[in-house]
C-alpha cells in the first residue's frame, strides 16, 4: 500500500487535473470522492488541507467545509453553544445528541453549505468527519448536498472504509449504504 504523504501528494495533482474538475470518467455519476484514511492519520489530513486552503498556486479553488465547525456555526447562529454544557449536565448526553441531530440535521446542514455561484474550478472538500460525529453522519449529508453540488467536485476526507457500497466511519462502527461516491487514491 502507498504511504499516505504519496497518497496525498498524488491527491494534490489530481485535484487539480481537467478529469477530476469535469467529474470525466464517472458515467454520468455525481461527482463525489472519497479519500480514505486510517482514524489516526486525522493530523497529517488536517494539516495537508490547511496547506491546500493557503496554496495560492492550486489550479482549483478550494471551498472547504469542516463538518464540526458548520455544526457550531448553526449552534451560534441559535445562540445555544453556552447552553450545551449546562443542558448535558442536567438532562444527559442522550439528550443533546438527539436536540442537535434535529436542529442540525443534513437538510439544515446542507442549507449551510450552500454557497452562490459557484465557479469553474472550485472543489469542495469536506473534512471534519470525525469530530463531528455523532451529530453529522456523511452518508445523509450527501445525499442532501447532492443537489446544491451536483455541477462541482466533491471531496470527502473520510477517516475510515468506503467500499463503494457502504461507508464505515473509523473503520469500525455500523456500515452505512452510499453507492453514489468513489474512492479515489
Amino acid at each position: 500500500m502507498i504511504d499516505l504523504s504519496s497518497r496525498l501528494e498524488d491527491l494534490r495533482t489530481m485535484i487539480q487535473s481537467p478529469e477530476f474538475l469535469e467529474g470525466r470518467g464517472l458515467s454520468n455519476e455525481v461527482n463525489i470522492r472519497m479519500f480514505c484514511y486510517p482514524p489516526e492519520d486525522e493530523p497529517a489530513i488536517r494539516h495537508f488541507t490547511e496547506n491546500l486552503m493557503a496554496d495560492d498556486e492550486l489550479a482549483c479553488h478550494i471551498v472547504r467545509f469542516n463538518l464540526y465547525h458548520v455544526l457550531l456555526g448553526i449552534c451560534d447562529d441559535m445562540r445555544i453553544n453556552g447552553k450545551i454544557p449546562e443542558q448535558e449536565k442536567s438532562k444527559g448526553s442522550r439528550f443533546i445528541l438527539s436536540q442537535l441531530q434535529r436542529i442540525a440535521n443534513s437538510t439544515v446542514i446542507a442549507g449551510k453549505m450552500r454557497y452562490e455561484p459557484h465557479n469553474k474550478g472550485d472543489v469542495v472538500i469536506i473534512d471534519g468527519v470525525g469530530e463531528a460525529f455523532p451529530f453529522i453522519r456523511v452518508h445523509s449529508l450527501l445525499d442532501a448536498i447532492q443537489p446544491d453540488f451536483a455541477d462541482l467536485p466533491v471531496l470527502v476526507m473520510y477517516p475510515g472504509i468506503f467500499d463503494g457500497h457502504y461507508v464505515t466511519l473509523f473503520g469500525k462502527l455500523k456500515p452505512n449504504p452510499y453507492y453514489r461516491a468513489f474512492n479515489i487514491i
